[in-house]
């Protein structure tokens, strides 16, 4: 592969790329969707609630409605009950995650030596992921059966965006107005903040 470059005296430059390049940008999401059926399958072997949130959530939700809108991403992200934290970890120790906490955050690892990038990331349902959000995270109560695994509602999954609102859950609000999954009749499903945080995204797509 070859890539143009330009220097900063304005000269041009080619550099090449190994052919291995593409193989190892496929490799990465086949390991994060490897990584996420793994998971799921363990837990509903085990009859555990949980449900997908984060980037693959919003991703499984664009494919339906176009599979080229789909942005990867390498966030595993499980919404657990506490209570059913030392049942899961049970259930995905056979399949090779290991129960880590780092800096408040409760994951599994995908391997003792794994690093916190290739590990699930737990959400615990009804209880705020950060002190400073002004919603928790919602109960299992909606859950979509999907493809595989299981989906946090999408109205809900929406909620938890606008309520993180980071630049990338941004993003991810904007794939999903993109595909006409969420439009100008939403706002009025949320409280003030999160509408208004909403508003912002429909409004201004391309910002």
């Amino acid at each position: 592969m070859v890539s143009l470059y330009q220097n900063q005296d304005g000269t041009s430059g080619v550099h090449l790329i190994g052919d291995g390049t593409l193989h190892r940008m496929v490799l990465a999401v086949e390991k994060v969707r490897e990584r996420l059926k793994r998971a799921a399958t363990a837990l509903e072997a085990a009859g555990i609630p949980y449900a997908v949130v984060g980037g693959n959530a919003v991703a499984a939700w664009v494919s339906e409605v176009d599979p080229l809108a789909v942005r990867n991403t390498q966030d595993v992200d499980i919404l657990l009950n506490r209570s059913d934290l030392d049942d899961a970890e049970k259930a995905l120790a056979p399949a090779g995650f290991v129960r880590r906490v780092s800096s408040g955050i409760t994951m599994f690892l995908d391997g003792p030596e794994a690093r916190a990038r290739d590990a699930i990331q737990v959400v615990f349902a009804g209880e705020k992921v950060r002190p400073e959000h002004s919603q928790p995270a919602p109960s299992l109560s909606t859950v979509i059966v999907g493809p595989g695994h299981r989906l946090l509602e999408l109205e809900l999954l929406v909620g938890m965006k606008l309520t993180s609102f980071r630049l990338k859950d941004q993003v991810h609000l904007q794939d999903l107005a993109s595909v006409g999954l969420i439009d100008h009749a939403w706002p009025v499903k949320y409280p003030p903040l999160l509408s208004e945080r909403l508003r912002q995204i429909l409004d201004h797509p391309e910002a």
